[in-house]
């Protein structure tokens, strides 16, 4: 299934007032963490909590957690479903009644701790940043705290019609274009998603380098200019073909042979394409100033543990167990689910498997950037539409860019209301 990082963001509009008075009661909620961990340091490993998963995955949790229970035969769980997009206003709406662990995204960590919602990991703070790679520990923390476990992580690949584009084609935006056709989304909604990570990809930092620093971002440099009139000249390149829901469509029928997206389309591309599917981490791209790798937002899977739960340390460990190396296969095994864990990447299912090896070479410093989790975010991704859009079409005259960037900077540099 999709997991679109961006979407979820752009749900935490309606959940701005909710999450503020939560945020509000900071105190009570501070001390109500310094009594629940006293509760966990003093109690055994007991109690009946409930577990909220997304629905599609009942079936593969519901084994997960048998295992669990052995393991643990004095904690009782109930497997539940939900959405894990809307974890954030799910718990917000009476967190003594929801879940005492959750799925969420990692963009929503952020308010959530603020909000007073999420337990600190504090019994397997070193197992999990031991076992998981560094991204998806950024992932999970606000402040420099450890707040959730990992269990995968996503990001965006190119996928290619291997009877067109050799490897050595795809390494570059030019060769891909010049040789075959790419078909990619710059003048519609959702072009944000793909394309704004091209700032970072020339240099720039959206929030700051960790993503947290509300007045961070430096997208108005002559850096960011040279993106802008890079995305321009899309318009006017042959080997561009705009494509948004009829990208697969496009791949199919031969207009197009190359697409970017993420592990949600594995099937769709494998229908399209059969034996000719190829997939490789993103291509370079040259801004004026010589090839470098084109990023893409990364997302990272996540457990979290209530804050109001009534038993933390079981909440924890099964927040723990859920999201270890074990799961983690059973997750990529059944779903798709790329990895986080270490020792499961290096899984031969995971190794085997195209899709997750291109995501995998994604998962660094150089091909990706976290998806920040400020709550400004919801004011970026329409601010960048607009600013994508109108330039590839040619709404936005050159000497305008400037301009363009600092009015972009100042609006999504305000506080969210």
């Amino acid at each position: 299934m999709k997991t679109n990082f961006k979407k979820f963001a752009l749900g935490t509009v309606a959940l701005g007032a909710s999450v503020l008075l939560l945020a509000g009661c900071g105190n009570s909620s501070k001390n109500e963490s310094a009594t629940n961990d006293k509760k966990a340091d003093s109690s055994k490993v007991e109690g009946h909590i409930k577990l909220w998963i997304d629905t599609e995955q009942k079936a593969t949790f519901n084994k997960i957690v048998k295992d669990f229970e052995k393991e643990y035969p004095d904690v009782k769980v109930d497997v539940k479903v939900g959405s894990s997009a809307d974890a954030k206003k799910d718990v917000s709406k009476d967190p003594e009644k929801a879940a005492d662990v959750f799925m969420l995204p990692h963009d929503q960590v952020g308010q959530m701790a603020e909000a007073g919602l999420l337990y600190k990991n504090t019994k397997f703070a070193d197992e999990v940043k031991k076992n998981n790679i560094d991204f998806a520990i950024e992932g999970a923390s606000w402040k420099g705290e450890l707040y959730a476990y990992p269990y995968g992580v996503e990001t965006q690949v190119l996928y290619y019609n291997k009877s067109v584009l050799s490897e050595e084609d795809v390494k570059t935006w030019t060769g891909i274009t010049t040789k075959g056709k790419l078909g990619t989304n710059f003048g519609e909604n959702g072009a944000n998603y793909i394309f704004a990570p091209l700032f970072m990809s020339n240099g720039d930092v959206l929030f700051g380098k960790n993503g947290e620093d509300l007045k961070g971002t430096n997208f108005n440099n002559e850096k960011g200019v040279q993106v802008l009139d890079w995305i321009a000249k899309q318009k006017s390149n042959p080997g561009v073909v705009q494509s948004s829901e009829t990208a697969i469509a496009k791949l199919s029928s031969g207009e197009t042979s190359a697409f970017l997206s993420g592990p949600w389309s594995k099937n769709d591309v494998k229908k399209a394409l059969g034996d000719k599917m190829g997939v490789a981490a993103y291509p370079t791209v040259d801004f004026g100033n010589g090839e470098v790798p084109m990023k893409a937002f990364l997302g990272v899977k996540l457990f979290g543990v209530n804050q109001q739960t009534k038993h933390p340390l079981a909440a924890m460990a099964l927040a723990n167990y859920i999201s270890g190396e074990k799961a983690q296969e059973e997750l990529f095994k059944n779903h798709g689910i790329i990895p986080s864990n270490k020792a499961a990447q290096e899984s031969e299912a995971v190794q085997s498997d195209d899709v997750a090896k291109a995501v995998l070479a994604m998962a660094d410093e150089a091909h990706s950037v976290v998806m920040p989790k400020l709550p400004e975010m919801v004011s970026f991704w329409p601010a960048m539409d607009a600013l994508i859009n109108d330039t590839y079409k040619g709404k936005i005259a050159s000497d305008q860019y400037q301009a363009k960037l600092d009015k972009f900077v100042e609006d999504i540099s305000k506080e969210a209301k």
